[in-house]
């Protein structure tokens, strides 16, 4: 009785050093090895289960040292067993600081998160721990960050366009809802500032959740992001989990994970969500990181032999059911912008929708500078969108098409060489190109020029106009960074009127020097009037 005593004393003393039960008695291990990140532990007693939570408990002096403010657990996660005894995990964290030796405890289970209504208007790392500087969240559910995707027979198809106000997008590459869709681009030309566009319509126009997942992307976009919302009042619609570059590549692996779950409670609530990351080529990066650290042998380009898995496992719990909806925009950064590159190439199979950023338009200053050639959907279908605006998006891109063709040809010969016909064409092809331009609102404080968000039926509207000749006497300069096609129709009067006004003005001080001219004439005519007169006004004339 005495003895059971003690052990329930000291079981009571570890389960308030902060580690987590499994059972009746704790599996404790020790670390055998320390390879950068990755970490090698002894467990005699059981080994622990693959994606199992690992805590080991930093000293005080080391965590002062190292990262003041910093979690005093370290959390790492099973992803090898090395024989009968040995498990490789990945810490969560840095491990700097830490010693061969050091106890490792098995929590028995994977890392979890908090879900629910209080975890919006929250900021979280990966382990669901709020980095807002605000109270500790306080949730009834805690859901593990590895579950299974939803079944097949609870799933829907996606034949609903998600309207984003984004023209070119609307038109050429809509989003559905539930789908996945794929922002491409290299580096600066706009992926992360149509990811804070769509966030700000979201909240403004349609008043439904988002989720942000910022993975290793800049520590300054998740600060301005999170300014910007809570400054606009969308705070409380949404939720945010950061692990930045500045993390290490276990939590840039996990951090995609850890939002998707926070986004899958309100989808089994019967909600629609709007999850975005940002970006997921970094997910990938860290998986190569880490499987290099795990001695895995290298794919194709250096990425790891599991990436179309690790990829895959992701994209599927990304998914509408029967209850609700989670609709997914990932910014996916493209190496040397070569869309064949392994990483992007493994997102193109997931995806419902891609929009295609490309640096020759964004060095036109066209923004967003989205390719509408090379732009896709799946819903761009007649049956889903209606008879207008497939007609519509389809003239659109066969006039850039055709204009994409002659450019050889206006290059070499000029274009004056084109025939009628398709000398129309390319003048309508440059005013679509500077139509689908937008001023964006998180754009405003950079650019002066306010926001627009304009609805589906305006756009089909404005560009019908457009291929069906209504405004070739506009110039073109007059559809560039303009929302609605009234606000080029507006423009173009006011800047009518203005040249004639101005016309009107410059022709009257050209009187008034005509009529004054007239009356000094006539005054010169009468001095210089006789003979002698005459003569002298001609030596005048020529010096003498």
């Amino acid at each position: 009785m005495q003895a059971s005593t003690k052990t329930e004393r000291k079981q009571d003393e570890q389960e308030q050093n902060g580690a987590g039960a499994s059972g009746d008695s704790k599996n404790l291990g020790r670390i055998e090895e320390i390879q950068g990140v990755v970490i090698e532990a002894v467990f005699p007693d059981h080994l622990p289960e693959i994606n199992s939570a690992l805590e080991i408990k930093r000293s005080k002096a080391n965590l002062e040292e190292e990262q003041k403010g910093g979690s005093e657990v370290l959390v790492c996660e099973v992803q090898q067993h090395l024989g009968d005894d040995r498990v490789r995990a990945v810490a969560m964290d840095t491990t700097d600081g830490l010693s061969r030796g050091t106890e490792v405890i098995d929590t028995g289970g994977p890392i979890t998160v908090p879900v629910g209504e209080e975890t919006l208007g929250r900021l979280f790392n990966l382990l669901g721990e709020p980095i807002d500087q605000g109270d500790p969240v306080k949730t009834k559910e805690r859901w593990p960050i590895h579950r299974p995707a939803p079944n097949v027979e609870n799933l829907i198809p996606t034949t609903e366009m998600f309207e984003t106000g984004i023209k070119v997008v609307d038109l050429l590459a809509p989003y559905a809802k539930g789908g996945k869709v794929g922002l491409f681009g290299g580096a600066g030309v706009g992926k992360t500032v149509i990811i804070q566009e769509l966030i700000h319509n979201l909240a403004q126009e349609h008043g439904g959740l988002s989720a942000f997942c910022g993975v290793g992307e800049r520590s300054r976009e998740g600060n301005d992001l999170w300014l910007e919302m809570t400054e606009s009042g969308v705070i409380d619609k949404t939720m945010l989990v950061f692990g930045q570059m500045n993390e290490p590549p276990g939590a840039r692996m996990r951090v995609g994970l850890s939002g998707l779950t926070m986004a899958e409670y309100f989808r089994e609530q019967g909600q629609d969500v709007l999850l975005f990351i940002d970006n997921i080529f970094r997910f990938v990066q860290a998986g190569s990181e880490v499987s290099a650290l795990l001695g895995r042998m290298p794919s194709q380009v250096g990425y790891q032999p599991t990436l179309e898995t690790e990829m895959g496992q992701l994209q599927e719990r990304i998914t509408s059911t029967r209850k609700g909806s989670v609709t997914s925009v990932q910014a996916i950064y493209v190496p040397a912008d070569d869309l064949t590159d392994p990483a992007p190439a493994s997102v193109f199979a997931h995806l419902n929708a891609t929009t295609v950023l490309s640096r020759s338009i964004a060095e036109k200053g066209i923004y967003p500078a989205v390719d509408p050639l090379d732009s896709t959907s799946t819903i761009l279908k007649a049956e889903i969108l209606g008879e207008e605006h497939f007609e519509v998006a389809n003239r659109v891109q066969e006039t850039l098409q055709r204009y994409k063709e002659l450019q050889d040809t206006i290059a070499i010969l000029g274009i004056d060489e084109l025939s009628d016909e398709d000398k129309v064409v390319v003048q309508r092809a440059r005013k679509i190109e500077r139509f689908l331009s937008q001023p964006f609102n998180v754009a405003e404080a950079f650019t002066g020029t306010p926001g627009v968000y304009v609805p589906v039926a305006e756009t089909i509207r404005g560009f019908r106009e457009i291929v069906d000749g209504e405004h070739d006497d506009i110039p073109e300069r007059a559809f560039f960074m303009k929302g609605t096609i009234d606000d080029v129709v507006a423009e173009h009067r006011g800047a009518d009127g203005e040249e004639k006004e101005e016309d009107k003005e410059g022709e009257e001080p050209e009187g008034e020097g005509q009529e004054q001219g007239k009356e000094e004439g006539e005054e010169e005519q009468e001095r210089s009037a006789g003979p002698e007169g005459r003569g002298q006004g001609d030596r005048d004339r020529d010096g003498g």
